[in-house]
């Protein structure tokens, strides 16, 4: 999720519009599970955009934020959502991935072949790997109506 923020800070000079995109992707569908992926901070501003996120209805899942000795962060939530998608893409008719992360154009062919799961991609077109928008179901770009 906080990817995302950046993406679209970066791309449209807005914020994204978490609010709209659950109303969005939400409406007359079942959620089985919700996940949004953050780095742990301790900072308060942090804090409250978790708290956002859990009200909206998403499971927040945090990772510690690494600090390495040359001023580099880590922080990679790849392995987490991939195990996650697998786990739940079973017991699901559809996967939402908001990434642009060609990364997991493996996991969506899999998922696709194997469970027949359709997976929506949201991404901001111009930061998504072509990669990724061709594994999926569907590619939603995001744009005004997701956007603050």
């Amino acid at each position: 999720m906080q990817n995302i923020y950046y993406t679209t800070k970066q791309q449209h000079q807005r914020h994204f519009d978490y609010n709209a995109f659950w109303k969005k992707v939400t409406t007359n569908r079942n959620v089985v599970k919700a996940f949004a992926y953050a780095i742990g901070r301790s900072d308060e501003k942090q804090k409250q955009f978790q708290n956002i996120l859990r009200g909206i209805g998403f499971e927040v899942k945090l990772k510690p934020f690494i600090q390495r000795g040359d001023g580099s962060a880590k922080g990679d939530w790849d392995v987490g959502i991939t195990i996650d998608v697998m786990e739940y893409a079973k017991e699901s008719d559809i996967v939402i991935l908001l990434s642009g992360d060609g990364d997991f154009d493996l996991l969506v062919q899999k998922i696709r072949k194997d469970w027949g799961v359709e997976v929506e991609v949201y991404g901001v077109k111009e930061l998504t790997a072509d990669s990724l928008i061709a594994a999926s179901s569907k590619f939603v770009a995001i744009d005004q109506d997701l956007l603050l």
